[in-house]
């Protein structure tokens, strides 16, 4: 018996990388998985290739159920037709795993206004969507789990992604703001904020070789553990994963406090703010790889 077994899982973006781990992770698992990728490139162009198919029949070799979905999580009316293939196809839905992403990675300076929509809206909007319809089966069954995929570039900041970054902060948002509404019918709503060398971060390491603690397929247990059962006591929480380690977040939060009877005049402020706010400033960014130099690390 596996961790989610007889259930039913949809994962956007589980043609290649991440979530392909995470679609063949849930069917070892013993969940029937409704496969959703484009086949885009990785700026959300094109549509040669068929990975969902090549992940459907991974997962049937290995003796799984799986069928392909190529609708696009940025049109909330297609998003509605995957959740109803899964339905239809399967006879309920489980589980969502929110994956599906494109990245245009430029400086604000070089960033266009459509780089910058179109990530949002395959990676925010498509969450949206895709949540927007799964919820609504959820609630009637009494019984859900939703893992978002963040990142660490929402979390902390990446140079060149303010887009993506903007997109991945606003993911960890909704988890928290669905969590508490949805808890009621059974559903619990949680982000990851994953690691791992794919075609996202295939020039990460440059001419080196990636390290074992690289591998995309070491998420893939902690959203079957967050999909499962076992983890109903789990919500609204935001977990990583860095090397072979799990980790958790917590959200921004006040951790100091300077209080003056009857409030601070700017010059005040200015001159006492070091004293005690001061003592708390965080560094931005995301830490680098040890194997990464620091203009590599940037991005």
């Amino acid at each position: 018996m596996g961790l989610v077994d007889g259930r039913v899982a949809v994962v956007t973006g589980a043609g290649r990388g991440i979530g392909r781990e995470i679609a063949l992770c849930l069917a070892e698992e013993g969940a029937s998985v409704v496969v959703n990728d484009l086949g885009t490139g990785l700026a959300g162009e094109g549509h040669a290739e068929d990975p969902a198919s090549e992940t459907c029949k991974l997962i049937e070799a290995g003796g799984g159920r799986a069928v392909p979905n190529y609708e696009s999580v940025a049109d909330h009316q297609g998003a509605g037709r995957m959740i109803s293939q899964a339905v239809d196809t399967f006879g309920k839905l489980d589980i969502l795993v929110n994956n599906a992403g494109i990245v245009r990675d430029r400086s604000l300076l070089k960033m266009t206004e459509e780089d910058y929509d179109v990530v949002v809206a395959v990676h925010q909007k498509g969450t949206f969507n895709c949540t927007r319809h799964a919820a609504a089966h959820m609630r009637e069954a009494g019984y859900g789990r939703i893992v978002n995929i963040t990142s660490s570039a929402g979390l902390r900041g990446n140079f060149g992604q303010t887009n993506y970054g903007a997109a991945k902060a606003a993911i960890m948002g909704m988890t928290f703001v669905w969590a508490l509404e949805l808890a009621r019918y059974g559903i619990t709503v949680n982000a990851v904020a994953p690691a791992g060398l794919t075609r996202m971060t295939e020039n990460l390491f440059g001419d080196k070789e990636a390290p074992p603690d690289q591998d995309p397929a070491l998420n893939a247990p902690l959203v079957a553990f967050l999909a499962s059962e076992e983890a109903g006591y789990v919500n609204g929480q935001v977990l990583g994963r860095t090397g072979f380690a799990y980790t958790i977040f917590q959200t921004p939060r006040q951790v100091a406090a300077m209080w003056r009877e009857g409030g601070w005049t700017p010059s005040e402020l200015a001159a006492h703010f070091h004293e005690v706010l001061g003592q708390h400033l965080q560094p931005v960014g995301m830490p680098a790889h040890p194997l990464l130099g620091k203009e590599q690390a940037k991005g």
